[in-house]
């Protein structure tokens, strides 16, 4: 790979930051200042360093974010922030996106990251990757509220969702959901076809990883390790 593509790639500078930081002396490879930004390295084995600080190669970077109230799930809107704005300058030049949607008034979990093919795994509705909301809603939902969101309820429009698990607190109006799809307002639309309003929504674990409770609203951190396998492992067991 090349060095200002390695170096860029890792979120430190542009390809052009990188030419003019290279004819100041202050990137080396391997213990050697280069001058040229355009040589090939293995950066894989290769020790860079870049104003003293060596740079850790990753091909790919996985996030996990609270996200607060009145941010929109993309990496661009016109109208309102949106939730890359909440990430550092560095994971910002890496091309972190938004692993599916939340409402802009929804909270909770959100999963960042350039992994475009493990996103696309983990979004689509055909693998039932687990999606857990917790919730309060206007009215008490009915007795039979839970029988009818696993028997694979219908919505607006003639859609009809998979099955679901509801659980409900002793004053049924706060509880759970657990999705196994994500439909576009999936949750609160099925309230709606309950007769009932959602007040609130937190999305609290995602892909079997729960949401990180040390982490303030706004506040994001880098997956551990163990998260990271935990995502690989949907995609990695696709086929069992």
């Amino acid at each position: 790979m090349r060095l200002d593509k390695f170096i860029s790639e890792c979120g430190i500078a542009s390809r052009k930051e990188c030419a003019l930081a290279a004819k100041r002396g202050r990137i080396s490879v391997n213990g050697e200042t280069v001058k040229r930004a355009d040589i090939h390295i293995d950066e894989q084995n290769d020790r860079v360093t870049f104003d003293g600080e060596e740079i850790v190669y990753s091909k790919f970077t996985y996030v996990l974010l609270n996200k607060p109230s009145g941010y929109i799930s993309a990496t661009e809107d016109g109208k309102y922030p949106v939730v890359t704005e909440l990430l550092s300058e560095k994971l910002q030049r890496i091309g972190l996106f938004p692993c599916g949607r939340l409402d802009r008034d929804t909270l909770g979990l959100m999963l960042l990251t350039n992994d475009g093919e493990l996103s696309h795994f983990l979004l689509s509705p055909k693998h039932h990757v687990k999606k857990k909301y917790a919730f309060e809603c206007e009215s008490i939902l009915k007795k039979d509220a839970e029988s009818i969101f696993f028997s694979g309820m219908e919505i607006d429009g003639g859609i009809v969702c998979r099955e679901a698990l509801l659980e409900c607190d002793e004053t049924r109006k706060k509880g759970f959901v657990t999705l196994m799809e994500g439909k576009y307002h999936q949750v609160k639309r099925m309230f709606e076809a309950l007769d009932n309003k959602i007040t609130y929504l937190e999305r609290v674990e995602f892909a079997g990883i729960a949401l990180d409770t040390s982490l303030k609203r706004g506040e994001w951190r880098l997956c551990t390790e163990e998260e990271i396998a935990l995502l690989r492992s949907h995609y990695e067991n696709r086929n069992k």
